[in-house]
Protein backbone atom coordinates (compact mmCIF):
# COMPACT_ATOMS: atom_id res chain seq x y z
CA UNK A 1 0.00 0.00 0.00
CA UNK A 2 1.13 3.52 -0.80
CA UNK A 3 -0.42 6.84 0.18
CA UNK A 4 0.09 10.03 -1.82
CA UNK A 5 -1.07 13.59 -1.22
CA UNK A 6 -3.52 14.61 -3.96
CA UNK A 7 -4.13 18.33 -4.51
CA UNK A 8 -7.35 19.27 -6.34
CA UNK A 9 -7.52 22.85 -7.58
CA UNK A 10 -11.15 24.04 -7.75
CA UNK A 11 -13.06 27.33 -7.56
CA UNK A 12 -10.78 30.36 -7.62
CA UNK A 13 -7.72 28.07 -7.75
CA UNK A 14 -8.89 26.13 -10.84
CA UNK A 15 -6.53 26.93 -13.70
CA UNK A 16 -3.54 27.58 -11.40
CA UNK A 17 -2.29 24.02 -10.83
CA UNK A 18 0.38 24.01 -13.52
CA UNK A 19 1.71 27.39 -12.37
CA UNK A 20 1.74 26.08 -8.78
CA UNK A 21 3.65 22.89 -9.50
CA UNK A 22 6.15 24.80 -11.65
CA UNK A 23 6.66 27.16 -8.69
CA UNK A 24 7.01 24.33 -6.15
CA UNK A 25 9.48 22.36 -8.25
CA UNK A 26 11.56 25.52 -8.75
CA UNK A 27 12.03 26.20 -5.00
CA UNK A 28 12.44 22.66 -3.61
CA UNK A 29 15.63 20.71 -4.36
CA UNK A 30 15.49 17.28 -6.03
CA UNK A 31 12.11 18.09 -7.58
CA UNK A 32 10.50 17.39 -10.92
CA UNK A 33 7.24 17.26 -12.83
CA UNK A 34 6.80 13.61 -13.80
CA UNK A 35 3.63 13.85 -15.90
CA UNK A 36 0.77 16.13 -16.86
CA UNK A 37 -2.37 14.96 -18.65
CA UNK A 38 -4.86 17.62 -19.75
CA UNK A 39 -8.58 17.15 -20.33
CA UNK A 40 -9.58 16.32 -23.90
CA UNK A 41 -12.00 18.78 -25.52
CA UNK A 42 -15.57 18.16 -24.44
CA UNK A 43 -14.79 16.01 -21.40
CA UNK A 44 -16.83 16.85 -18.32
CA UNK A 45 -14.96 18.44 -15.43
CA UNK A 46 -12.40 20.37 -17.38
CA UNK A 47 -11.13 22.01 -20.54
CA UNK A 48 -7.98 21.34 -22.59
CA UNK A 49 -6.15 24.04 -20.58
CA UNK A 50 -6.73 22.25 -17.24
CA UNK A 51 -4.82 19.38 -15.67
CA UNK A 52 -6.90 16.21 -15.47
CA UNK A 53 -4.09 14.36 -13.70
CA UNK A 54 -0.52 15.27 -12.88
CA UNK A 55 2.33 13.82 -10.85
CA UNK A 56 5.26 15.79 -9.44
CA UNK A 57 7.98 15.32 -6.83
CA UNK A 58 9.22 17.74 -4.18
CA UNK A 59 12.56 16.72 -2.73
CA UNK A 60 11.90 13.16 -3.87
CA UNK A 61 8.36 12.93 -2.40
CA UNK A 62 5.59 12.28 -4.93
CA UNK A 63 2.38 14.31 -5.11
CA UNK A 64 -0.60 14.18 -7.43
CA UNK A 65 -2.64 17.08 -8.78
CA UNK A 66 -5.85 17.73 -10.68
CA UNK A 67 -8.17 20.61 -11.55
CA UNK A 68 -11.93 20.64 -11.89
CA UNK A 69 -14.20 23.40 -13.11
CA UNK A 70 -17.28 21.87 -11.48
CA UNK A 71 -18.91 24.10 -8.87
CA UNK A 72 -17.48 22.35 -5.78
CA UNK A 73 -18.53 23.45 -2.30
CA UNK A 74 -14.97 23.04 -0.99
CA UNK A 75 -11.38 24.06 -1.64
CA UNK A 76 -8.07 23.91 0.21
CA UNK A 77 -8.09 24.33 4.00
CA UNK A 78 -5.30 25.09 6.50
CA UNK A 79 -6.61 22.11 8.48
CA UNK A 80 -4.58 19.97 6.05
CA UNK A 81 -1.07 21.20 5.37
CA UNK A 82 2.23 20.04 3.96
CA UNK A 83 4.83 19.70 6.74
CA UNK A 84 8.43 20.38 5.68
CA UNK A 85 11.39 19.44 7.90
CA UNK A 86 14.22 21.80 6.99
CA UNK A 87 17.91 21.16 7.65
CA UNK A 88 19.29 24.69 7.88
CA UNK A 89 18.41 28.24 8.84
CA UNK A 90 18.93 29.39 5.23
CA UNK A 91 16.67 26.65 3.88
CA UNK A 92 13.74 27.36 6.23
CA UNK A 93 14.06 31.14 5.76
CA UNK A 94 14.16 30.92 1.96
CA UNK A 95 11.27 28.47 1.69
CA UNK A 96 9.09 30.43 4.15
CA UNK A 97 9.71 33.70 2.28
CA UNK A 98 9.03 32.11 -1.12
CA UNK A 99 5.86 30.30 -0.02
CA UNK A 100 4.32 33.21 1.90
CA UNK A 101 5.11 35.93 -0.68
CA UNK A 102 3.13 37.32 -3.62
CA UNK A 103 -0.33 36.93 -2.13
CA UNK A 104 0.45 34.25 0.45
CA UNK A 105 -0.56 34.56 4.09
CA UNK A 106 1.51 34.04 7.25
CA UNK A 107 -0.52 32.14 9.86
CA UNK A 108 2.28 31.55 12.40
CA UNK A 109 5.35 33.77 11.90
CA UNK A 110 8.67 32.00 11.43
CA UNK A 111 10.34 32.14 14.84
CA UNK A 112 11.84 30.22 17.75
CA UNK A 113 8.94 29.17 19.99
CA UNK A 114 10.80 27.68 22.95
CA UNK A 115 8.97 28.32 26.21
CA UNK A 116 5.47 29.77 26.07
CA UNK A 117 3.84 28.98 22.75
CA UNK A 118 6.37 26.20 22.04
CA UNK A 119 5.01 24.05 19.24
CA UNK A 120 7.41 21.28 20.25
CA UNK A 121 8.61 20.54 16.73
CA UNK A 122 12.13 21.94 16.54
CA UNK A 123 14.44 24.91 16.72
CA UNK A 124 12.31 27.18 14.50
CA UNK A 125 8.77 26.91 13.15
CA UNK A 126 6.42 28.81 10.84
CA UNK A 127 3.09 28.18 9.13
CA UNK A 128 1.88 29.91 5.99
CA UNK A 129 -0.54 29.61 3.11
CA UNK A 130 0.82 30.20 -0.39
CA UNK A 131 -0.86 32.23 -3.12
CA UNK A 132 -2.53 29.03 -4.42
CA UNK A 133 -4.24 28.27 -1.09
CA UNK A 134 -1.93 25.41 -0.04
CA UNK A 135 -0.98 25.46 3.65
CA UNK A 136 2.67 24.79 4.64
CA UNK A 137 4.22 24.14 8.05
CA UNK A 138 7.98 24.60 8.03
CA UNK A 139 10.15 23.29 10.83
CA UNK A 140 13.87 23.57 11.48
CA UNK A 141 14.92 20.26 13.00
CA UNK A 142 17.05 20.47 16.12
Amino acid sequence: MKTTTFLTFVGAQCGKAEEAINFYTSIFPNSEIKSITKYPAGEAGGTPELIKHGVFKLNGVEYMVSESNYDHAWSFTPGVSLFVSCNSEDEIQTLFEELSSNGGHVMVPLDNYHGEGDYGFGEKFGWCEDKYGISWQLNLSE
